[in-house]
């Protein structure tokens, strides 16, 4: 094993010294000897790792480093890391695994813990290639290693943690169940009260992260006690890092294994309770996290009711006990914090339960809520009674989500005078809140189906009068107010009247906004951002007698974005803050046009400003921001769609930024623009895209075959395909044979899938389907019956199959059946006998999916044609058994083609 270990101690030490110069020097040297000796690199970190000789803030550096030569967070850079150390000699890896090992009888608590974290690196790596199998059984030996090391007990469990948390994020199943049930024995034995105070807590946080192997022993009962006696001992210990591990641990077992709990609910109850009013404020939060746990899982239990996992109701039974313990909790806020939304104390994690709640039990909240609302949201006999002011608007605020509207309707309606008076209360806090309970109000109460409405012609002046004065006040005021614009304008998004009731202050409102935007440029980017975006909410709910001022804005926009092409970026930081505002212009910039481009007199306003907008758009183009050309390249397709035809006039200058696009896959969101928006252009100037195809095909195919490129853009690839088939045509032959070959590939994929039950791919299958008969659909229209007849009739055996697939492992998702009954009526069609193909379908899985469209609402009217077009196929050519018809039922209307 001659590896050319150095002597690394002092470079690692200049590798910490506070001259910045030394410091850089010392870290080129080590990633130079990392790039020329790999394997002597490992071996030196080794070495200094495991020498007790050495200093301490050495071998803990070294141990760092090590860990990340072997792990990343990017999936690409992880993969060619794991490779890399599969490479090195199995006798180095061994040397390496032996030396990690002794590491953890180090004296030096950091090295030996260091030394775990790297222990369960490479069993990341190694354990899913069946290699290291001695680990388990070696770690628990030193567990019940005689007379006990405190220490090196330590270090064991908190190695078993980390291989344990790493287990959990691999898939397939790398622990055999007996290795479970010993880590978890010794994990729980490591959590007796009769343990050091630090072993006790790696113990708790090991299981922590084994607890999601413990399936088999939370199935029996005396092993389920055991562990859940030892962690409800651990809240009470005296040792606070232990509490607040075991309420993690109480927390994760609530997840897990809901169904599990109702033996142990009372005393959970009262362990929370104690915690949440007694103890200290870290334990206090992980008590509230296991109600929020609870609530969580039965919110999903209510909405998706499973007779394999029936809900027991805990919120229901324990809200009227537990409301009262958290609405004291909201009145603890921490000064300031209304400032800093990453803030997190008691009152945020009470109210977030408390909301939780509300959504579980519903209208069942409201009587428990209201009392404490009304006693305190004036209160104003202290300097202190700010807190009980704040905690009663955010209390009402936070019960808004839940319970049945017209419930709330009369309180929320006497309630909205008084909170806009709040606006002017004289602590920040409260009026922080007060804008943010406005904003869910509008959120959940302003809607055309609830009735009578909230917002009226005589309500809505004074509320515009607050909001407008509100985006005029300090920063996080101004943010709220904003977002609440937006839950406001949001309201009227569904009227199709040609006026509203906003519409009298639209000009005065996005004025506002715009020099909301303005003043707060500098400094408080997020305040800018809910600006613009408030703007885009006002302009999505604009009505027709708006328009006219919607027009208005392009010229401002425009202008905005030229301002910041002359702002000089002198630091890396004020170039992003320019960028990330010129991509939130461009976001305004196509929510104006898509408004305008809906309606043939308003066009007419796109078509006038179209050379600016592009030569905007394409300037932007040439600047170096992912983030930005994400946002002008879906700009650039709203624009082509409002223009059509006239695209023309553009697209040769910007196809180079296409197809920029298209090769950019390392900026993965900039290339999945790009694709959507390539099909934007395809609709556009239809057969005017054909001079472009040749090097638009050959980058979309290159990108399915790129293992580098993104899985989210592959789908919508091959959707591409059909947009660019359905416009030109038979001239699409010259890519048929490459692209069904892919086609062919991708349903191979998605069948498989579906055929092995893999939850976490269903998802991404249906992103998959959806291509899939897309590009089929685009391909069977645009080529016409005789070339489609020519090159894909051989494959629709194939397709019948893939369609089958889809019925596989329940109710299909509504996009997918939609397409695939679409496309069976296109097949049905343009081919002679597939009505034969139909009828020998072994199961006829594809009945399944016309019954699905037919029984769902808005899918029947939209699947009407397609059906029609499968009927007639079966009557034709099948035996006439009269299965087709008992499935799809009668059927009316024209059978004329659907495009």
């Amino acid at each position: 094993m001659a590896t050319g270990v150095m002597d690394i101690t002092e470079i690692l030490s200049s590798a910490q010294h506070m001259d910045a110069g030394i410091r850089s020097t010392a870290e080129q040297h080590l990633k130079h000897f990392q790039e020329q000796n790999f394997p002597g690199f490992v071996a030196s970190l080794s070495a200094e790792l495991s020498n007790n000789a050495k200093p301490a803030d050495s071998r803990r550096l070294a141990g760092l480093i090590m860990k990340n030569v072997l792990d990343a967070k990017d999936d690409a850079r992880k993969r060619e890391l794991q490779t890399r150390w599969v490479g090195l000699d199995p006798a180095l890896r061994q040397h390496v695994r032996d030396a990690l090992l002794a590491t953890l009888h180090a004296e030096v608590p950091d090295v030996r813990h260091t030394a775990a974290m790297v222990v369960a690196k490479v069993a990341a790596i190694e354990l899913v290639r069946k290699e290291w199998q001695t680990l388990i059984e070696t770690l628990l030996t030193t567990m019940g290693a005689q007379p006990p090391v405190p220490g090196t007990r330590t270090a064991t469990l908190q190695a078993m943690g980390y291989v344990c948390e790493e287990m959990a994020q691999i898939k397939e199943q790398v622990l055999s169940p007996q290795e479970v049930n010993m880590i978890l024995t010794a994990v729980v034995a490591g959590m007796s009260a009769s343990e050091p105070d630090e072993s006790r807590l790696a113990a708790t946080t090991a299981l922590c992260n084994a607890i999601e192997f413990a399936e088999h022993n939370f199935e029996n009962n005396q092993e389920r006690d055991m562990v859940m006696q030892v962690v409800c001992q651990g809240t009470v210990s005296s040792e606070i890092r232990i509490r607040v591990a075991a309420f993690e641990c109480l927390h994760e077992i609530a997840a897990m294994y809901y169904s599990k709990l109702p033996p142990y609910m009372t005393e959970l109850y009262n362990i929370t309770v104690r915690a949440m009013r007694e103890d200290q404020e870290d334990v206090a939060l992980q008590a509230i996290e296991f109600w929020s746990t609870i609530c969580d899982t039965e919110v999903d239990l209510i909405e998706e009711p499973s007779p394999e996992e029936p809900c027991h109701h805990f919120m229901r039974a324990a809200c009227p006990h537990l409301t009262p313990v958290l609405l004291e909790q909201l009145t603890k806020q921490e000064e300031g914090q209304e400032q800093d939304d990453t803030g997190w104390g008691l009152s945020m994690a009470a109210g977030t339960c408390l909301g939780l709640c509300a959504r579980v039990v519903a209208d069942d909240i409201v009587p428990l809520v209201m009392p404490f609302v009304q006693a305190n949201i004036s209160k104003n006999t202290g300097p202190e009674d700010w807190r009980l002011r704040e905690a009663a608007t955010f209390a009402f605020g936070l019960v808004l989500d839940g319970p049945n509207p017209t419930q709330l309707t009369d309180t929320v309606r006497q309630a909205l005078a008084y909170l806009l008076s709040a606006m002017a209360d004289p602590h920040p806090y409260v009026k922080d809140t007060t804008a943010w309970t406005i904003g869910r109000i509008f959120e959940f109460m302003h809607s055309p189906d609830i009735e009578p409405p909230i917002v009226t012609a005589e309500t809505l002046p004074p509320i515009i009068a607050v909001l407008t004065k509100g985006l005029a006040d300090t920063p996080h005021i101004a943010y709220r107010v904003c977002c609440a614009i937006s839950a406001l304008a949001a309201g009227f998004q569904s009227s199709s009247s040609g006026t509203n009731v906003m519409s009298p202050f639209f000009k005065d409102v996005v004025s506002a906004l715009l020099q909301c935007a303005q003043h707060h440029q500098n400094q408080f980017a997020k305040v800018q951002i809910s600006a613009f975006e408030a703007i885009n909410d006002l302009v999505r709910s604009a009505s027709r007698d708006t328009l006219e001022i919607v027009a208005q804005l392009i010229t401002v926009v425009l202008g905005e974005l030229h301002k910041k092409f002359d702002m000089p970026a002198n630091t890396a930081e004020t170039q992003e803050k320019q960028n990330e505002v010129q991509g939130q212009l461009c976001g305004v910039l196509q929510v104006i046009v898509q408004k305008l481009g809906k309606y043939d007199d308003t066009k007419a306003a796109v078509l006038q400003f179209g050379d600016q907008i592009m030569q905007t758009l394409l300037r932007i183009f040439q600047l170096r921001s992912a983030t930005v050309h994400e946002e002008a390249m879906l700009a650039v397709g709203s624009f082509a769609d409002a223009v059509g035809r006239q695209f023309m006039k553009y697209l040769p200058e910007f196809a180079q930024y296409l197809k920029t696009g298209l090769t950019n896959y390392l900026e993965w969101q900039v290339c999945l623009s790009t694709v959507g928006v390539l099909g934007d252009v395809c609709r556009a100037v239809e057969d005017g895209i054909l001079p472009y195809c040749d090097e638009i095909m050959s980058l979309l195919i290159q990108n399915l075959g790129c293992e580098d490129v993104h899985r989210t853009i592959k789908p919508q690839i091959l959707s591409a395909f059909g947009d660019i088939a359905l416009v030109v045509g038979e001239k699409f032959d010259k890519y048929l044979e490459a692209v069904l070959r892919v086609l062919k590939q991708a349903m191979q994929l998605s069948v498989g899938a579906a055929q092995s039950g893999d939850d976490d791919f269903r998802d991404y299958n249906n992103q998959l389907r959806n291509g899939i008969l897309d590009a089929y659909a685009g391909i069977i229209h645009g080529m016409g019956q005789a070339k489609a007849e020519q090159y894909v009739k051989g494959e629709l055996a194939d397709v019948l199959a893939f369609v089958a697939s889809i019925s596989d492992g329940g109710e299909p998702d509504e996009d997918v059946a939609r397409s695939a009954v679409n496309l069976l009526g296109d097949i049905c069609s343009v081919f002679p006998g597939v009505g034969t193909l139909l009828h020998a379908s072994p199961r006829k899985e594809w009945e399944q999916l016309v019954k699905f469209c037919k029984e769902t609402p808005g899918l029947q009217d939209e699947t009407e044609w397609a059906v029609q077009q499968i009927v007639h196929a079966m009557h034709q050519y099948g035996p006439t058994d009269g299965t087709a018809t008992a499935i799809v039922g009668q059927t009316t209307g024209q059978t004329n083609g659907r495009f």
